[in-house]
């Protein structure tokens, strides 16, 4: 079975949790395409060297995810869920991004705060540190299934009332545009990944051991004047980047 190994012990990172991350990237891989079962318990429980109680919660919590199903009489079957492709473009956008891939797209507002700017977002805008920035909190779904939780910041005195044309038109383009900046572009993007917290399991409606897919991206104006930094946390079992130039 391509993609599985032995759990590592001793790590602070749970068995079961180590076995659902794998089983997770062997599906997305296509380990189980030919018969889009998951191997039987005592199978996994051999090849990952722990006991089947511990496979069996590495089960439960993707099942909870909706990437797997127990089938009476037949075991683990694979619920086959496509990610979506978004593409990280000089004009990243969301809603263009996803394109017909999904019916229906929100942009839900959670939070708005002004707030002082710390070393990082300050470093990030090009801005003194302690600086106004407004800070916003949003969900974007597709099809009514989270997809990605951002927070972003946004110099507060070139875009004071973004919290509100954000909430009006659901999408950060629509509310630069409402501000008076008809055009953007992306200039920085960096990619890592990591085990979803507490906040994000809760909003992305995920279980404990979800992996997330982070973006740390900065915003310019056609100037090159930065208009927004923003940390983007998307599930990796629903969404794949695509980098294009």
């Amino acid at each position: 079975m391509a993609g599985l190994k032995q759990v590592q012990r001793q790590t602070g990172v749970a068995l079961w949790r180590q076995i659902a991350d794998r089983i997770r990237v062997a599906i997305s891989n296509g380990a189980y395409d030919e018969t889009g079962m998951v191997p039987p318990e005592t199978m996994l429980a051999v090849q990952f060297g722990v006991n089947r109680h511990t496979v069996r919660s590495a089960l439960a919590a993707l099942a909870q995810e909706g990437i797997v199903r127990a089938v009476q009489g037949r075991g683990t079957l694979i619920e086959r869920k496509e990610r979506l492709n978004f593409p990280i473009t000089r004009r990243t956008r969301f809603t263009a991004g996803i394109g017909d891939q999904a019916r229906e797209m929100r942009g839900l507002l959670l939070d708005e705060a002004k707030e002082e700017a710390n070393a990082e977002v300050a470093r990030w805008l090009g801005l003194k540190q302690g600086e106004p920035v407004i800070r916003l909190e949003t969900l974007r779904q597709a099809d009514k299934r989270p997809v990605s939780r951002a927070t972003s910041w946004f110099p507060a005195e070139r875009f004071a009332g973004i919290g509100e044309a954000y909430r009006a038109g659901e999408s950060i383009t629509k509310a630069f545009a409402e501000l008076g900046l008809p055009d953007y572009v992306r200039a920085t993007t960096e990619v890592t990944a990591a085990h979803a917290s507490a906040a994000d399991m809760a909003d992305l409606e995920l279980t404990p051991g979800a992996i997330l897919l982070i973006a740390k991206a900065m915003n310019t104006d056609l100037d090159g004047v930065p208009v927004q930094y923003s940390i983007s946390r998307f599930a990796a079992d629903r969404v794949q980047f695509t980098i294009e130039n």
